[in-house]
């Protein structure tokens, strides 16, 4: 006689009785990890980025014409007079780009959180290094490649995650 044959599923009636007893034993077997370098990099590189981002947009939203053409036009402009580009239209690019920050930054902090939620819950995968990845391109993009050494710490996070061995403690 031939042995029955065994699918990955459980019957229906022993589902939920299996289903349990599976989540059980996998957390039992999960290895305990410490993320920790992981992530003390992750807060740092949100709060950098929410000091960056987040205060150009603030600064470049709240500042008046004259102040901007006095201190912040030559910065963004040049010192020469005869760049060709008016008071008016350089005060609205740089809100523009104020505003385009500001997009980065929520979607930097929502892509760091996620990132960081899924290495406290479960930290011996790596999908949270996908999450905190995807933050690092969405702050190089984002600011338009001038953060790179912002993004560079989302980037060696990212890079912790996938690289570093995952132990359940013991030396051998």
């Amino acid at each position: 006689m031939a042995e029955p044959r065994r699918t990955g599923r459980p019957s229906r009636t022993t589902r939920t009785s299996h289903t349990s007893r599976t989540s059980r034993t996998a957390e039992e077997a999960a290895p305990r990890v410490s993320r920790t370098a992981e992530l003390w990099l992750v807060g740092i590189g949100m709060a950098l980025s929410f000091v960056a981002l987040g205060g150009f947009a603030l600064v470049m939203n709240q500042i008046d014409m004259a102040t901007f053409e006095q201190v912040v036009m030559p910065a963004l402009v040049g010192a020469e007079a005869d760049s060709g580009l008016g008071v008016a239209e350089a005060h609205e690019l740089a809100r523009t780009l104020a505003a385009w920050f500001s997009i980065t930054l929520i979607a930097v902090l929502l892509l760091s959180a996620i990132g960081w939620f899924v290495a406290r819950r479960r930290p011996w995968r790596r999908t949270a290094g996908w999450w905190i990845l995807a933050a690092g391109l969405a702050c190089l993009l984002g600011s338009q490649l001038i953060l790179f050494p912002l993004a560079f710490i989302f980037f060696v996070a990212a890079g912790f995650f996938a690289l570093r061995p995952v132990t359940d403690g013991s030396p051998s």
